[in-house]
């Protein structure tokens, strides 16, 4: 940047046309360099810089055409923006400058703040920090099309990951687009926050919803979680996905009435996301490592906040260790889910026992100490254990206890069922579940008495772990 006086105008701005004799007039008197945003002839009579592709505009941070600077040094000393004849005069040290002219006059606004332009400038700059390989498509070729047939999509249609998406969804956070941010398996490849943000473009998240994803997918590639394991099973489970705090509500995701269905675009695409990039980036596809016999839609998406606000109880991620107020995630590798129907219990013991006698089918009745639980209590039925005063210890202890069975009535055989516990455990009795596999948060719809059993995968060594982590903000 040449020191002197440094103007930015574009021909389409009055204030612009109405200062152009202003420039004429410094041009003659002193050192000033004009750049033009949209008319390398504008204004006429001066020499003037061509800025059509606007770098010059985008490297000043013009928001405000005219903009008007005093430049010493290599250093901007001075800004003033649209016309204010005494912030011109005093910049320039011109004491007669404009007096023609009125007082003020508000200025335009720059070609650099029009959201397509914007959106491709911010796309060259982040072009330039981003690393991933760009696919060039033939001129009749179709994206969506063309993304499917490369092996990229889950199935359904994908969200095309132009750098303008690409570098608009990298907005969500301050983390830098070559950050590491997991080694993702099954093919332990290096994941980058840019891979995170091309892949949340596909599944069709917007910007503020990075933060979580970011969140998920370190959540997903730890050692306790499993990945790897959760994908490789023949059995039918997937990441369930739930979000804590007030980053639920500020990016609109659903806690209510359908929680886990369709229709909220956060819920599905923060979910979706996940399975993207484990496929794209760590290449767990169906088929491959991806094993599953039977699978369940959640591994689409398996994404809902907890509904807190009227929850009886302490949030999901306040149990595991997070502090009150802090937004985070929990992972828990799940099956579908299963709903528990019971319209007509009042008290909370009937209530329990009508969860205990649901719960004891999960994996299967001979069949404990093998998974996690997350069980969805609905509000209607939340209110049962509010009005009898029982907090989600004494609900846990219950349910231990009424699944609590003779060891012998477990043991592979009995009852003519091969299925079952080794022989070791005849003669005792035996819990279904221990106190660190059940887990309780609070969604859904305030009208119908119906909640819902997720059982998931095993336990213990060689299994999954449920994990949480909290949201960094912009991270």
């Amino acid at each position: 940047m040449p020191d002197g006086l440094v103007a930015v105008v574009k021909r389409d701005c009055s204030t612009c046309e109405m200062v152009a004799p202003v420039l004429r007039e410094l041009a003659a008197a002193k050192p000033l360099t004009v750049y033009s945003q949209d008319d390398p002839a504008f204004p006429p009579h001066v020499k003037v810089v061509d800025d059509t592709n606007l770098d010059v505009s985008d490297a000043l941070d013009v928001e405000i055409v005219p903009t008007f600077l005093r430049v010493a040094d290599g250093k901007i000393v001075g800004r003033t923006q649209g016309w204010k004849r005494d912030e011109w005069r005093s910049l320039s040290g011109v004491a007669g400058l404009g007096a023609e002219l009125p007082e003020f006059r508000p200025g335009c606004g720059s070609l650099t703040q029009e959201p397509d332009i914007a959106a491709r400038l911010a796309a060259r700059k982040s072009e330039m920090q981003m690393s991933s390989r760009r696919i060039q498509l033939g001129e009749r070729e179709d994206p969506i099309e063309t993304m499917y047939s490369r092996g990229w999509s889950d199935g359904l249609p994908l969200v095309p990951p132009t750098p303008e998406r690409v570098a608009r969804m990298l907005t969500g956070t301050s983390r830098a687009p070559a950050d590491v941010l997991a080694t993702v398996p099954p093919d332990l490849a290096a994941c980058t926050v840019e891979k995170v943000a091309i892949n949340a473009v596909m599944a069709g998240c917007l910007p503020e919803y990075l933060p979580v994803v970011l969140a998920v997918v370190e959540a997903a590639c730890t050692d306790e979680f499993n990945a790897h394991g959760v994908l490789a099973t023949t059995m039918a489970v997937g990441p369930s996905i739930v979000v804590n705090g007030p980053i639920a509500a500020a990016i609109g995701m659903n806690s209510g009435v359908n929680a886990l269905g369709q229709g909220n675009r956060a819920n599905a695409t923060i979910g979706r996301a996940l399975q993207l990039v484990i496929r794209n980036v760590g290449g767990g596809k169906p088929g491959g490592v991806d094993r599953a016999t039977l699978g369940n839609p959640g591994k689409y998406t398996l994404c809902f906040a907890e509904d807190e606000a009227g929850s009886p109880w302490e949030p999901l991620a306040v149990e595991r260790g997070i502090p009150a107020g802090t937004s985070a995630v929990t992972l828990i590798a799940v099956e579908g889910p299963r709903v528990v129907v019971d319209q007509k219990s009042r008290t909370a013991d009937s209530l329990a026992r009508s969860l205990a006698g649901c719960l004891r089918t999960v994996w299967h009745p001979k069949l404990a100490q093998t998974c996690d639980v997350l069980l969805l209590i609905s509000p209607e039925h939340a209110r049962v254990f509010r009005a009898d005063g029982w907090a989600k210890r004494r609900l846990r202890d219950e349910l231990i206890t009424l699944l609590t069975s003779p060891g012998d009535e477990l043991v592979a055989g009995y009852g003519g069922c091969a299925e079952g516990m080794p022989p070791r455990f005849a003669g005792e009795h035996v819990p279904k579940f221990s106190p660190d596999s059940l887990w309780f948060v609070h969604a859904g719809g305030s009208a119908g008495m119906f909640s819902a059993i997720m059982s998931g995968w095993a336990r213990g060594p060689g299994g999954s772990q449920p994990v949480t982590r909290a949201i960094k903000p912009w991270a």
